[in-house]
């Protein structure tokens, strides 16, 4: 196998062939030149053409050094972003400069890719934050203001009539209990984010569990009906985390239509069902990302917490959401439990 030379090498051999040659070249020329030709000024020429000759020869190999210079500056300034690892270099020197330009210029190249995504990454999370803090301030802002108008009203005229107080009072404390929820979705997200929230595990009937929330939530809808069927579905779950579930699904319901909510229990499934609606097939896969709202529900002052909760909350529990919607015809929101 051909081994290069070093630099050093080269170099000997180099003037070695260069004194070769030009021994032979003018021990020829002595030999056939006549001696009547052979003066002073003969030996003069032929010590100078020699002597050019030698300095020819020089400069050829300096230039090929140079040129071998020059593509190290070239990779060295960043020219030459993807150098040839099979690049001729005429010494060991060169040849192995060329190896660890290569391995240099590759680990640069990497470090820019992964700086790049590492950028792109900052500037989605800025957006996401951005997002996040846009929603929040939209959706604290309309109870916010409700609270300080009811206050104001109350501050500012004295003689308003008890009943009328009374309502006003109530809905500065509905007001209130919203951004409490608003705050505990919040919160619960966040330890979902940092992977804090742990799974309190007991056995339960679900039926029960789904009544209760159905009455409470009755309370806060006034006029409106949810239908729970009869059944019984014992599982083992957290059944607080379970309960958030649940609430969220059937407010969602509650959110979306006028007419019954139906909660049904179908073997070890759960099932709410509305006639409202309903979500477009292209934002069928989106409802469950966070801060998503569709461009049916525009009207809606949510962040779009509640179904990207009930999802980390099945994940937790080894279950998925399935939804089945038609717009204008209503949603079917289901998850299966054991």
């Amino acid at each position: 196998m051909y081994r290069r030379p070093s630099l050093s090498q080269y170099v000997i051999a180099r003037l070695i062939t260069i004194v070769i040659f030009v021994t032979l070249l003018f021990s020829i020329i002595l030999f056939i030149t006549p001696e009547e030709f052979k003066n002073n000024y003969f030996y003069i020429t032929l010590f100078i053409a020699s002597q050019i000759l030698l300095l020819i020869s020089v400069y050829h190999g300096t230039k090929r050094v140079s040129k071998e210079l020059k593509n190290v500056e070239k990779y060295l300034s960043g020219a030459s972003t993807n150098p040839e690892p099979s690049a001729h270099f005429f010494t060991r020197e060169f040849e192995r400069i060329n190896e660890k330009l290569i391995l240099t210029l590759r680990k640069m190249q990497k470090k820019e890719k992964e700086k790049r995504k590492y950028t792109a990454k900052i500037k989605l999370k800025n957006r996401q934050r951005s997002d996040m803090l846009s929603a929040i301030a939209h959706e604290f802002r309309n109870p916010i203001a409700a609270i300080m108008g009811y206050a104001q009203t109350l501050t500012d005229d004295e003689d308003i009539p008890p009943k009328l107080r009374t309502k006003f009072l109530h809905k500065i404390y509905n007001n209130g209990d919203k951004i409490e929820e608003l705050l505990s979705r919040l919160l619960l997200w966040n330890s979902f984010e940092s992977g804090k929230q742990k799974l309190q595990i007991s056995k339960f009937d679900m039926r029960p569990l789904i009544r209760e929330i159905a009455i409470n939530l009755e309370d806060r809808y006034k006029g409106r009906k949810i239908q729970v069927a009869e059944g019984s579905l014992v599982v083992r779950a957290d059944k607080a985390l379970m309960e958030i579930v649940v609430k969220n699904l059937i407010e969602n319901a509650l959110k979306y239509s006028k007419d019954i909510v139906d909660v049904q229990i179908v073997g070890k499934r759960v099932l709410v069902i509305d006639k409202g609606v309903g979500i477009s097939s292209k934002n069928i896969d989106k409802v469950t990302k966070k801060f998503f709202r569709t461009d049916e529900h525009s009207w809606d002052n949510s962040m779009g917490l509640g179904l990207a909760i009930v999802k980390q909350i099945l994940k937790l529990h080894n279950t998925t959401l399935e939804i089945e919607s038609e717009e204008d015809r209503g949603s079917t929101f289901s998850f299966e439990i054991s």
